[in-house]
């Protein structure tokens, strides 16, 4: 029986909460049960052990010794693998993360796969080309979740495949929303390029239309006290923002609610869009990204350009009138299939080993 296949995966833990870190512990979690691969994970962001600690809590020194940290894992661990594989993200994050990675992999002679998930990815090329193509070169293998990405890579010379994210469809009951009611769910970090605004002023239209609709708000970041000011100024009703919910308790909110709103201006490959069709929400969402190869306008969900957030509040509203939502619900979890592991997981084992035997 052949050795198996040593990989080590590197990508920032739950404690950075967010699309990658959720993918990359669901990938760990599924390839450590295959009997042919040895797999590991190791995180960007290592937490200093006993006082030490302290220092994390720090602005500025946090970056300094946990990438110094960061850097000696890699020195140590990386020589005990067969293929590295490393996530990215676009811009800054990429030099002090991915960047390391692939150059330690490099140095000990290891094959270094790298899975870039940032929707950023054209603005990122072109804005750090000098620094970031040499880089790519030095890869063996470049993967992205949507055909969005690979098309933004041969624009640069770079060759790269699709492999999606994943879902365990066990964690997400499917239900029929019949009658649909005006309730809403949003489900992205609170950063500009999420346009959480955009949803807040598309639900206040909704609103003069159907006074007792509702907007649950889930996530955090930068845009909390700016995005509850915008609500308080348009005087909305029955709007509440959950803060950081983890990733093991998002399901309650999906359950809850009958249509999911996405307003984002710069995306990839939205893992909460495919939640949401899995549990049965409605969908609809801008066409920022890779959202359009996931979403068929008026088939499985609505579609709407960036900012648009008046055709966002129409369209919402056509949901609510309509005769048939159940039967777009119906094909959105069909679609579903395709995100399974039964699907997704046959295609990384068979890169890992394609990737250790050259």
């Amino acid at each position: 029986m052949p050795e198996p296949v040593r990989v080590l995966i590197i990508a920032a833990s739950l404690d950075i909460l967010g699309g990658q870190a959720v993918q990359a512990q669901r990938l760990v979690q599924h390839l450590q049960k295959e009997p042919s691969l040895e797999v590991s994970f190791l995180p960007i962001n290592p937490r200093l052990p006993g006082v030490l600690r302290k220092l994390q809590s720090i602005k500025y020194v946090r970056t300094v010794t946990t990438s110094i940290l960061y850097c000696l894992n890699l020195l140590t661990q990386v020589p005990k693998y067969d293929v590295i594989h490393v996530f990215s993200a676009s811009h800054l994050s990429f030099l002090i993360a991915p960047t390391p990675a692939i150059l330690i992999g490099r140095l000990y002679g290891k094959k270094v796969l790298l899975n870039y998930h940032s929707g950023q990815l054209e603005e990122h090329l072109r804005r750090w080309r000098r620094s970031t193509i040499p880089i790519l070169k030095l890869v063996h293998k470049v993967v992205a979740p949507s055909e969005f990405l690979v098309r933004v890579f041969s624009k640069f010379g770079i060759e790269a495949s699709a492999i999606v994210n994943d879902i365990d469809l066990n964690r997400f009951e499917f239900r029929e929303r019949v009658p649909l009611r005006p309730v809403f769910l949003s489900n992205r970090n609170l950063e500009a390029l999420y346009g959480v605004d955009s949803i807040l002023r598309a639900f206040a239209l909704i609103q003069r239309q159907v006074p007792e609709a509702s907007l649950t708000v889930v996530g955090y970041g930068s845009q909390r006290e700016a995005l509850e000011r915008l609500k308080n100024e348009m005087n909305l009703k029955n709007v509440s923002f959950t803060g950081r919910i983890e990733h093991d308790d998002i399901y309650p909110h999906y359950s809850a609610s009958d249509v999911f709103l996405n307003a984002s201006r710069v995306d990839n490959q939205p893992l909460s869009i495919i939640e949401a069709f899995a549990c049965g929400l409605l969908v609809v969402t801008t066409d920022a990204g890779g959202i359009p190869y996931m979403v068929t306008d008026g088939e499985t969900g609505f579609v709407v350009r960036v900012d648009d957030y008046e055709a966002l509040a129409n369209r919402a509203l056509d949901l609510l009138t309509r005769q048939d939502p159940a039967i777009m619900a119906q094909r959105a979890r069909a679609e579903c299939v395709k995100y399974t592991w039964e699907v997704v997981g046959p295609q990384w084992v068979r890169l890992y080993r394609d990737l250790a035997q050259k």
